[in-house]
């Protein structure tokens, strides 16, 4: 099949899982500012994405009514109206980024975050990260700040050592999976 003149990618899928695939990845972009995703998604996806906030930009009745015809869901629409367009109002376009994070062991797909401009590494930790910090809010809430930074330090190092584990084990799989790939290759 030729590659010339092909303007959008189809990911082997019809018109309408094609555009259900695109609904969805714009939505948990939208939830949650960043996702993982393949390189190819990803670029897909930022053509939508950014066309979606520029639209929402204009902040009338009928890009509402755009937007919610594209994307199929009122609470991404009205934070896409409400918080996004504003966020970006400045700027005249590049609203995401993406950055390459190497291949997936499986399939060795070609993997991306895709993540807005101006995305608060910060504020997003994992689940359990953001429901130990309210825990640590709920116990402290009548001791002092010494305290609360305490725990929010005990808490930020606890998370970093899950996520040293997590990529060592994966790091440890894939040489593994490299490891079995090259024994079947010399047989």
């Amino acid at each position: 099949m030729s590659s010339h003149r092909r303007r959008v990618k189809t990911f082997s899928r019809k018109s309408g899982p094609r555009k259900a695939l695109l609904r969805g990845l714009m939505i948990n972009l939208v939830e949650h500012g960043r996702i993982t995703t393949t390189v190819d998604k990803a670029k897909e996806l930022r053509r939508h994405i950014e066309k979606a906030i520029t639209i929402g930009k204009k902040d009338n009745l009928n890009s509402r009514r755009l937007l919610i015809s594209k994307i199929a869901n009122p609470e991404v629409v009205g934070t896409i109206m409400s918080d996004l367009s504003p966020r970006f109002k400045a700027r005249p376009g590049g609203y995401t980024r993406i950055i390459k994070i190497g291949r997936r062991p499986g399939d060795t797909a070609e993997m991306a975050f895709i993540e807005f401009v101006d995305y608060d590494y910060t504020k997003a930790g994992t689940v359990t990260a953001k429901s130990e910090v309210k825990a640590g809010k709920k116990k402290s809430a009548k001791g002092t700040d010494k305290a609360d930074a305490k725990s929010a330090q005990a808490i930020k190092s606890a998370v970093a050592k899950k996520t040293a584990k997590l990529v060592a084990a994966k790091k440890k799989s894939v040489k593994q999976m490299q490891k079995k790939s090259r024994q079947a290759s010399r047989a």
